[in-house]
């Protein structure tokens, strides 16, 4: 689509309560995750907590500088009621720039993910290597890294593989789906693979995590009774595990928010290149719609499932329920 002007029945209020709620979110995960490092520096926290916390660091920054970066050209899209191609219709720079964004983001989003997963799995799986080898200065090299191919892989359909274009209303820009030269369609079918495997990845490394903590607990369960004098040891596994469990619990969270965001975008780039010529403006909109709430509700998971906060909750009950029994024994007494 290169019209110049938006659809006037399309209606900004959704673009920006997604943009204030990105925004919100994000900081929000930002500020949790500071109060967190600042208590674990306190209570001298291990360095495998470090490495997850930076690469979790990296994950909230990366969908908030996509928030910020994406969004606000939405809006003045709508303000202008000029679509992105209206902007420079000669070059289309400002359509080829939010494409860009929104391929680079959403590969690296996914990409930062698979790498919490990795790193769970080798914290899980494979305790003595974790310790001897990995360290919070990995993630210092595996992030850069990680936005660089990503960047990378973006930056090809300026080299003639592969094509940003713009959909309807005429405020968004992505990879062209529907495509009629074939390395234009081979990069798409690249980008969904990409995902796919990606995703696959992540859910695989969960599963390994969980049979790893089914072990674990199978075997505290085995030798209880052996380290029963050495309460304090059991106790420091007990709260190990605990904390595996945590940061599970927010990694499959996630997984499940980024394989619904994503799965629609993937299957759509394999419909179109089975259908050839079939377009559905529609059904690629929707898409698109999928990937770019990612960002959106990526840091609600957070802040909902972080253990900090999964703690805080437990301790209000708790304390509700203290609270709730005092008063009944009060008064019958």
């Amino acid at each position: 689509m290169g019209r110049a002007h938006i659809d006037s029945s399309t209606s900004p209020v959704i673009s920006a309560i997604m943009f204030g709620a990105g925004i919100f979110g994000n900081v929000a995960a930002l500020v949790i995750l500071d109060i967190r490092r600042r208590r674990e520096n306190k209570m001298n926290g291990n360095r495998r907590r470090a490495l997850f916390h930076v690469l979790i660091i990296a994950l909230v920054v990366t969908d908030l500088t996509g928030t910020c970066l994406v969004s606000p050209l939405v809006q003045l899209s709508y303000s202008k009621n000029t679509t992105l191609v209206g902007f420079t219709p000669e070059s289309r720079s400002v359509c080829s720039y939010f494409g860009l964004s929104m391929t680079f983001f959403s590969l690296a989003t996914m990409s930062l993910l698979f790498t919490m997963a990795l790193e769970r799995c080798l914290a899980i799986g494979y305790p003595y290597l974790y310790s001897r080898y990995v360290t919070r200065k990995c993630a210092y090299f595996i992030i850069p890294t990680v936005f660089f191919l990503s960047a990378l892989f973006c930056l090809l359909p300026f080299t003639g593989f592969g094509k940003y274009v713009q959909y309807c209303p005429g405020t968004w820009c992505f990879i062209d789906m529907n495509p009629e030269h074939k390395k234009d369609r081979v990069y798409a079918n690249l980008y969904a693979t990409v995902m796919l495997v990606l995703v696959l990845a992540i859910v695989a490394c969960n599963l390994f995590v969980v049979y790893q903590l089914f072990r674990m607990y199978q075997r505290r369960r085995r030798n209880g009774s052996v380290v029963a004098p050495t309460r304090s040891k059991s106790e420091r596994r007990a709260l190990s595990m605990a904390e595996e469990v945590e940061h599970l619990i927010l990694l499959v969270f996630m997984t499940i928010i980024f394989i619904i965001c994503t799965m629609p975008l993937v299957i759509r780039v394999y419909m179109n290149s089975f259908e050839r010529r079939k377009e559905s403006h529609q059904a690629d909109l929707v898409a698109l719609r999928f990937i770019s709430i990612n960002s959106i509700i990526d840091p609600w998971v957070f802040i909902f499932f972080s253990p900090s906060v999964m703690h805080f909750c437990l301790a209000s009950v708790s304390d509700r329920v203290r609270t709730s029994c005092s008063i009944d024994s009060s008064f019958w007494s």
